[in-house]
C-alpha cells in the first residue's frame, strides 16, 4: 500500500517523469522527454548512481579536506543530486542552484525534498544571465551541468562564458563541466581550448571507451588556476565501479591539438546524441 508511484508532469520545457527504483526504497530517476536527468536517493543523498555524476563527486571530494564546507554554484538543477551530496558530505556548504525550467524546480522541491539543514537556494533563471550578475569571487566551485534537451546550449560554450565562470570563482576555485561528445571530439576539443584561454590547469575525466572513440558519452572537465590533485583523482576514478581515465598535462594538450577557442558569434550547441545514447523509458 505504501509503494511509491511514478509521477508525470508537464514542465516548461517538456514532460518530466519521476520513476521509483524498485531496488532502493526511496530512490528516484528523473527524466525529461525520456532523457535521464538525475538519480536521487532520499535515504542516502551521498549515493551517486550515474557514472559522470560519480566523477564529479570524486573531484568535489578532492577539492578540500573531508567535511570542509564549500560555497558552490550549480548551473543546471535536475533532481539536485550534487547539492544533496555536498549538503551531507560537507555540512554547512552554501549552495546556489540555477535552473532555467522553474516548473521542473517546483516539481523536484515538492516531490524530492532536500536533506534537513541543507543551505540550498534555488533560482529559476538562464544560467549565463544569472552568472553574469553574480558577485566576483563568491564561490569555491562552479558545477556546469546544463543541457537543453540532450545538448549543452551554445551560449555556455564560449570564451566570454568561461571568463564569467572564472570571475565568480575565488582564488583556488574550481570549474567543473559535464560535456558529451564522440570521436573525432570536435566539441570536446573546442571546450578544452576555450577553457584553456582562462584557466591554467585542465583535467579531463572520461570512461576509456569514450576516449578511444568507441562510443558517444560524457566527459568531466575540471579547470582551475592552481594545480589539481591529479594523483588523488586518478586513484579515485580508477577504483570506482565504473573506472575512468584522468588526462592532463602534455597528453591533454596533444588531445586538444589545434582546436580553436569558441567566440560567442561562433558558438554552437554540443552534438546531438545518437539515438539510444541516453534515452530511457
Amino acid at each position: 500500500m505504501n509503494e511509491p508511484i511514478p509521477v508525470t508532469r508537464a514542465v516548461a520545457h517538456g514532460t518530466a517523469k519521476l520513476m521509483p527504483d524498485v531496488d532502493r526504497a526511496q530512490a528516484w530517476l528523473l527524466t525529461v522527454d525520456g532523457a535521464p536527468q538525475s538519480y536521487v536517493d532520499l535515504d542516502d543523498p551521498a549515493h551517486l548512481e550515474f557514472e559522470y555524476v560519480r566523477r564529479l563527486g570524486h573531484v568535489l571530494d578532492a577539492l578540500a579536506e573531508p567535511g570542509r564546507p564549500l560555497d558552490a554554484i550549480h548551473l543546471g538543477g535536475g533532481g539536485l543530486t550534487l547539492p544533496r551530496y555536498l549538503a551531507v558530505t560537507r555540512p554547512g556548504s552554501r549552495q546556489d542552484v540555477v535552473e532555467f525550467d522553474g516548473e521542473l524546480l517546483d516539481l523536484v522541491a515538492e516531490e524530492l525534498p532536500l536533506p534537513a539543514g541543507a543551505d540550498v537556494t534555488l533560482h529559476a533563471a538562464d544560467a549565463r544571465a544569472w552568472l553574469e550578475a553574480a558577485p566576483d569571487a563568491s564561490a569555491d566551485v562552479l558545477v556546469a551541468d546544463v543541457f537543453g534537451g540532450s545538448r549543452v546550449p551554445a551560449h555556455l560554450t564560449s570564451v566570454a562564458y568561461a571568463r564569467e565562470a572564472a570571475r565568480v570563482l575565488r582564488d583556488g576555485g574550481v570549474y567543473l563541466g559535464n560535456l558529451a561528445d564522440a570521436a573525432p571530439f570536435a566539441f570536446l576539443r573546442s571546450q578544452l581550448a576555450t577553457l584553456g584561454t582562462v584557466f591554467e590547469e585542465l583535467v579531463l575525466i572520461a570512461e576509456p571507451g569514450v576516449l578511444r572513440g568507441r562510443r558517444f558519452g560524457n566527459a568531466v572537465l575540471a579547470a582551475a588556476h592552481r594545480p589539481l590533485d591529479v594523483t588523488a583523482l586518478a586513484r579515485r576514478t580508477a577504483a570506482d565501479v565504473f573506472p575512468a581515465r584522468v588526462e592532463h598535462g602534455a597528453a591533454l594538450r596533444d588531445f586538444t591539438g589545434g582546436a580553436r577557442p569558441v567566440r560567442d558569434e561562433d558558438a554552437v550547441p554540443s552534438p546531438e546524441p545518437p539515438d539510444g545514447a541516453f534515452g530511457i523509458g
